[in-house]
């Protein structure tokens, strides 16, 4: 059989979710941009962008930050999600994409980049069958299929439709939020978006819209004892609050 029929050189994309916390809505946010270019030309989509020759995917995620929100990061923000290949993730030409994960210390102004008419955060919240990120009248859901072969199987039978994200990117944004909460007691780098330093009230609002539980729900003192081991206590807040002041935190070993 000729090797030429049977083997593909698809194009390969870098994915990135973008993360932060709004201190003012005690809020976590993504990342989302609105496309110009086809396909998917006027959808809201993650950042994303074909990896080049002459770099690796880890530069590649790394350029992408920098491209669509001017922010340069060193690689210790940032890990790999998954690889997602399924043939029906793009309507045309077959395209592999690496995903990663991106979290910022702060959440700084956008401006659109390349490929791109508008860029916002949207903010996190939760019902029980998914996950949603909202921005004004805008709100996009994860993937509702319990499957990757169902949704798939959905995406390609029900089409596009600017009700949501470009791509198969509420699957990406799925497993994203899936493989966080999964972490969230052993290796919970979602709390870089603290900045390097934290109180457990903070860590606690960034813990609730994962686990689906309003943050009230998160005793302190069961919280605190059982991540003893990931948090180490470096001292007291300065910031001037009524009351004793916070004790303030750091992760042991970020992003292993």
């Amino acid at each position: 059989m000729d090797a030429n029929a049977i083997l593909e050189q698809p194009y390969i994309n870098i994915t990135n979710i973008i993360w932060s916390f709004d201190q003012v809505t005690s809020k976590v946010n993504i990342l989302l941009v609105k496309r110009n270019t086809d396909p998917y030309n006027g959808y809201w989509a993650l950042p994303e962008t074909f990896m080049r020759a002459d770099e690796s995917a880890d530069e590649a995620a790394l350029r992408l930050v920098k491209e669509k929100i001017g922010m340069a990061l060193s690689d210790s923000h940032t890990e790999q999600l998954a690889t997602f290949t399924n043939r029906l993730r793009t309507p045309k030409d077959r395209t592999l994409s690496l995903a990663y994960m991106t979290f910022l210390p702060d959440k700084p102004t956008l401006t659109p980049g390349y490929g791109a008419s508008d860029a916002r955060w949207f903010s996190m919240g939760y019902d029980q069958e998914s996950y949603w990120f909202s921005d004004g009248d805008l709100t996009f859901s994860t993937a509702l299929s319990k499957t990757e072969s169902a949704y798939y199987e959905k995406l390609a039978a029900v089409g596009a439709s600017k009700a949501h994200l470009a791509y198969d990117h509420e699957w990406i944004l799925k497993v994203a939020c899936d493989r966080i909460k999964n972490k969230l007691d052993y290796q919970p780098n979602i709390l870089l978006v603290l900045g390097p330093e934290f109180t457990l009230k903070d860590a606690r609002l960034v813990y609730s819209p994962f686990l689906k539980t309003p943050v009230q729900g998160i005793d302190n003192s069961n919280f605190k004892k059982s991540h003893s081991k990931l948090f180490k206590d470096v001292g007291t807040s300065s910031a001037k609050r009524p009351g004793r002041p916070a004790r303030l935190y750091r992760l042991v070993d970020p992003l292993g």
